[in-house]
């Protein structure tokens, strides 16, 4: 661990905090880097360790659902072979990012930060952060914010308070504290789940458990994809790894955008074509029940197994899949509502993540809480009425780094212009122009819905509705212009007794 990067003043004068040394978090460091250098800037993290998501999750099999072409950085190609990675691998790939671009000196590892609170008066953040080794509190004050915390509390993750599970004498695990030491070795497992977790390690945990059982309460969809893809294999046969790199990027993302397109447009016939996709994975003798949702393609994020792993492990006999509702849990099992028992030594509960916005933090605004439920997103990119803040949320229908990137990207426009141009703060306003709300956060997913009251609010009009499109971010986050209407320029300005803000009336149409 970096000494230098450890040190904290309580009088630190940043020009960007990043919060989050994870994905996110990393690849906004060196966008911030590259376009605009010169720039003071640290990246606070809450654990010991970069890596995000792919250092806290150590579970079997951990590993993507999206293909690594467009979960990779644009600025640095993924040469592994994997096309769906491994844990350890995207993990490799964050720290190799990190040391290569130098952005790792600037990492302050177990820093909490518990709030933000933006004055007016000097148009900057003083944050409140705590030192997890220490214990102690600092202040930081900075100009910016990029939040690069994801979307979910690191510390809890959902269960549901099953009936008698007090009783099961065997072990309980929750995927996100994964015990390193767990022997599953000839022991009967029953994974609780039908999300991207659960279709993971159901097969991975098959090379040495007696038998895998995933008890879903509902299906979801589930599609294979390769792990090799020929077409980059015969790339790199002929081009450099820039030009491989860039050429698979561009087609992922134009399938991955028609596949999302037809889905919507046409979800019978998606319907029919995944379902027909499964049956011949499984087989003509599997009860097709168990993957055949009530819900259309993409109201909940599909999942993707690569080469089929949970396909074969279930025609092989390795692994089983229950469709039906826990009624309790007993000492050797559960209990099902149907009536039946399944027998476990170990459960494991993949229920679901504790969505949280903004890394958990508290945000004020000249002392005054921010109600973040109640504002708009601006370009999937800052809050309304917050100024100098962006918040990197990836796509929930594809690869999350592709938007990242953009959000990035975009948000360091803004500092360049500001900077050019003389203002010290901008802010988005909606002033009337959009009426209509509606969450973020599109997907029917429980673990989703069970917050959509706490999240941010889109509109029906740009630049306050989220488009869940590459192209359309590309045009606007990337090609547009900063100075486009709802995001006000302005700097304090002293009237004698305090400050006021004055607003750049042209860019606050």
């Amino acid at each position: 661990m970096n000494s230098v990067a450890q040190a904290t003043s309580t009088s630190d004068w940043l020009d960007v905090v990043i919060i989050g040394a994870g994905l996110s978090g990393i690849g906004a460091a060196v966008h911030l880097q590259r376009e605009c250098p010169g720039k003071r800037f640290a990246i606070l993290e809450m654990r010991g360790a970069m890596g995000g998501t792919w250092d806290l999750f150590r579970y079997p099999g951990i590993r993507s659902d999206s293909d690594m072409y467009t979960l990779g950085y644009n600025f640095k190609p993924w040469t592994r072979p994997k096309a769906i990675a491994d844990g350890h691998d995207i993990r490799a790939y964050i720290e190799e990012t990190a040391a290569e671009f130098g952005v790792d000196r600037h990492i302050r590892y177990r820093h909490k930060v518990l709030s933000a609170d933006w004055s007016s008066r000097s148009a900057r953040w003083t944050l409140q952060v705590q030192r997890l080794d220490t214990g102690d509190i600092v202040h930081l004050q900075t100009r910016f914010i990029m939040c690069g915390a994801g979307y979910y509390n690191y510390d809890k993750g959902i269960t549901p308070d099953f009936v008698d599970s007090d009783k099961f004498q065997g072990q309980i695990v929750h995927p996100q504290f994964w015990p390193q030491d767990l022997d599953y070795s000839g022991k009967r497992v029953v994974v609780i789940g039908s999300g991207a977790t659960a279709v993971t390690l159901v097969p991975a945990m098959t090379d040495k458990a007696a038998q895998v059982t995933m008890l879903q309460r509902s299906p979801g969809y589930v599609m294979t994809l390769p792990q090799h893809d020929p077409f980059i294999s015969g790339l790199r046969k002929v081009f450099a790894e820039p030009v491989v790199y860039g050429a698979t990027r561009a087609r992922n993302v134009l399938l991955g955008m028609a596949f999302y397109g037809f889905s919507r447009a046409y979800p019978e016939r998606m319907r029919k074509f995944v379902m027909n996709q499964t049956r011949k994975q499984l087989g003509p003798q599997f009860d097709m029940k168990h993957f055949s949702p009530s819900y259309n393609p993409w109201d909940q994020r599909l999942c993707a197994v690569p080469d089929g792993d949970l396909f074969t492990a279930i025609r092989q006999g390795r692994a089983d899949v229950v469709t039906d509702h826990i009624e309790r849990f007993t000492q050797t099992g559960i209990r099902l509502k149907s009536g039946a028992e399944l027998q476990a030594d170990i459960i494991v509960t993949a229920t679901g993540l504790d969505v949280q916005i903004l890394g958990g933090m508290q945000l004020t605004l000249d002392g005054q809480p921010v109600k973040v439920s109640d504002k708009y997103y601006y370009k999937g990119a800052m809050l309304e009425d917050v100024p100098n803040l962006c918040m990197i949320f990836g796509y929930t229908n594809s690869s999350w780094t592709l938007k990242a990137d953009l959000i990035a990207q975009y948000f360091c426009r803004v500092i360049n212009h500001m900077d050019k141009q003389g203002f010290s703060q901008c802010t988005p306003r909606n002033n009337g122009y959009n009426t209509a709300s509606e969450p973020f956060l599109n997907l029917s997913s429980s673990y989703v819905q069970r917050v959509i009251d706490q999240v941010p609010r889109q509109g029906n009009k740009r630049p306050w509705k989220l488009y869940q499109n590459y192209l359309l971010d590309y045009r606007m986050l990337k090609l547009g212009r900063v100075n486009e209407r709802g995001l006000v320029f302005s700097n304090p300005v002293s009237h004698g007794y305090g400050y006021a803000v004055e607003p750049l009336s042209v860019t606050s149409v």
